[in-house]
């Protein structure tokens, strides 16, 4: 391994040199207090940063173990430490001087939920985080003082305040953890408890625009208050900050299995109570108001996608005797409409293993939820091949163990096949069950259920290998995201914007490699999309994200992932125009 000295000497020897010469430097270097890995240099002042890792011995760290014993405090403060390193970098920002990305020094931070992330790793060893560069030029030359003081001064700084355990905020960072491992201690329990979800008492669910995820400022925003008869209490393993008070217990809304109807007014928090819980499937940070929003992993958003891809998805549960003699048993389209495509989503939802769907009827069908006496009698069942949800979503929970939440506004009928009844009015939660269940009785629905014969087991699908082709016309490979919900993938662009619980481009970047890597290892004509995904997790699992790209087998420095669920995973496949499946 080469010493920081013989690192100054070559940046000093190729000063002034056309920038390809910054080739020179790769390679490890030994500082006093770190050891500096140049993975990658870029070749060109315009091109990505360069790649840079920075690694701490143990020894000098000092970080104590009790903080990354388990995977969770592991994902925890890592995920910390990435945020503190973003903070140091704010203060070193503007340093070097230069053209093009010259100077720029970023790490992969995520924003609200914490997520298994590759930006910082962290083990009884050492802990290393992963950088992007932007090595010193002016036009194409190098500016080898500058990379000097970038290297000996900048990193070194950055190093000192975020990757020592002595230099960084001690309390803050140990709450941080505390707080993420008290989110996934309530979400292991919900399960065994009858419920779905738990909304703490002191939520702040409102976010302070519809183009901001930050928490709407105390002063504006109306804290969560639990109906007392849905309120359950967790003691924690660890001491929670609420309204002033420090405490161990937690109260808060628990939403039990079932079919639960949030209802009320427009603009009484609805929908906003709904996307706390849609988000819950992740962990919070400190401060964002839904830290102890809780939903089980396996919950997914469910909406009406107009012009999707559908590839073979048996929708007959919901939609039948199509004009033309469309088979739904085996549906395909190029263009679905709202109603197939509704119906498509859960289908592939199912068949990948959901336990909860999230509805609301704004993004919705309307055709697709409800039908009611009137137009029933109007339009016959003979000439409408559409099965409402309405009437399958008992069936749903009742012989398949599904739960949903919908948001509801403009159907009583719904009232009929509810377990809960959460009536919204000014952001305040009210249980209004057994007020709904008088007014159902009273004002009888006139409406005949629908059901032309039950749900079955959802018809597993087996992705063809050879139609997913992640190679544009160069023959490489081509997997960028351009936005959380873009994802390029070969030579196809996949709009994921209606996949809403995607949240961070890491995620995206993901979600695109996995499903790359599910090709080269898992497809193998015989496998079922969800046995793919099963074996994917488990892999994951045992190898870390490291091992997400099969194409560079575990490459030094890949800092930029964050973990999707397999949810997201089976969505961006879905969609697909290329996909090729065929039924089990």
């Amino acid at each position: 391994m080469k010493s920081e000295r013989d690192l100054i000497s070559t940046l000093r020897r190729i000063d002034g040199r056309g920038y390809k010469a910054y080739k020179d430097i790769e390679g490890a270097f030994r500082f006093e207090r770190f050891t500096l890995f140049i993975d990658h240099a870029q070749s060109d002042p315009f091109a990505p940063p360069s790649k840079v890792r920075v690694r701490v011995s143990q020894d000098i760290a000092r970080f104590p173990n009790e903080l990354f014993k388990n995977r969770t405090r592991r994902i925890a403060l890592t995920d910390f430490i990435a945020r503190r390193v973003k903070e140091v970098l704010q203060e070193a920002r503007g340093k070097v001087r230069g053209t093009g990305k010259s100077g720029i020094i970023q790490i992969d931070a995520g924003g609200q939920e914490v997520l298994e992330r590759t930006a910082v790793i962290i083990n009884e060893n050492w802990v290393e985080a992963r950088l992007w560069v932007g090595l010193p030029a002016i036009g194409r030359k190098i500016l080898g003082d500058e990379a000097v003081r970038m290297f000996t001064k900048l990193i070194p700084f950055i190093v000192e305040k975020s990757l020592m355990w002595s230099r960084i905020p001690q309390e803050r960072a140990k709450y941080f953890v505390e707080c993420i491992e008290n989110q996934e201690f309530i979400r292991d329990r919900l399960e065994s408890m009858g419920l779905v979800a738990f909304v703490g008492d002191g939520s702040i669910l409102p976010r302070r625009s519809g183009a901001s995820d930050l928490p709407m400022p105390k002063e504006r925003a109306i804290p969560f208050k639990s109906p007392p008869s849905m309120r359950v209490i967790f003691e924690l393993p660890n001491p929670v900050r609420f309204g002033g008070i420090t405490t161990r217990r937690i109260s808060g809304m628990g939403i039990p299995k079932g079919v639960t109807l949030i209802v009320g007014g427009g603009y009484h928090g609805k929908s906003t109570l709904l996307k706390a819980i849609e988000r819950g499937i992740y962990p919070h940070i400190p401060g964002d108001g839904r830290e102890y929003v809780v939903s089980i992993k396996d919950t997914v958003k469910i909406r009406a996608e107009d012009g999707r891809r559908v590839e073979k998805v048996d929708i007959s549960p919901f939609i039948e005797n199509l004009p033309y003699g469309l088979d739904t048993r085996s549906f395909s389209t190029d263009d679905a409409s709202g109603s197939t495509s509704q119906a498509a989503n859960i289908v592939e939802y199912l068949e990948v293993g959901a336990k909860v769907l999230l509805l609301d009827e704004d993004t919705s069908a309307t055709n697709f939820m409800i039908r009611d006496a009137r137009m029933q009698a109007l339009v016959s069942k003979e000439n409408e091949p559409i099965t409402p949800f309405l009437d399958r979503v008992r069936e749903l929970y009742e012989r398949w163990g599904v739960s949903t939440i919908i948001v509801m506004g403009g159907s009583g009928d719904y009232f009929d096949v509810a377990d809960k009844v959460i009536m919204m009015k000014d952001f305040e939660p009210y249980d209004v069950t057994e007020e709904a269940k008088r007014i159902a009785k009273e004002y009888r629905t006139e409406r005949k259920i629908e059901v032309r014969g039950p749900f079955n087991k959802v018809r597993e699908r087996i992705p063809i290998r050879e139609s997913l082709n992640p190679k544009k016309g160069s023959g490489k490979i081509n997997i960028k995201p351009k936005s959380v919900d873009i994802l390029l993938f070969g030579k196809e662009t996949l709009d994921l914007r209606h996949v809403e619980q995607l949240v961070d481009v890491s995620q995206t970047r993901a979600v695109g490699y996995s499903i790359l890597l599910s090709q080269m290892k898992f497809m193998d004509g015989k496998k079922s999309l969800r046995e793919i995904l099963e074996l994917l997790e488990k892999y994951l699992d045992e190898v870390g994200l490291d091992y997400l790209d099969p194409t560079r087998r575990g490459e030094k420095h890949p800092g930029n992932f964050a973990r999707p669920r397999r949810f997201e995973i089976a969505a961006a496949i879905n969609r697909l125009r290329s996909l090729q499946v065929k039924q089990r």
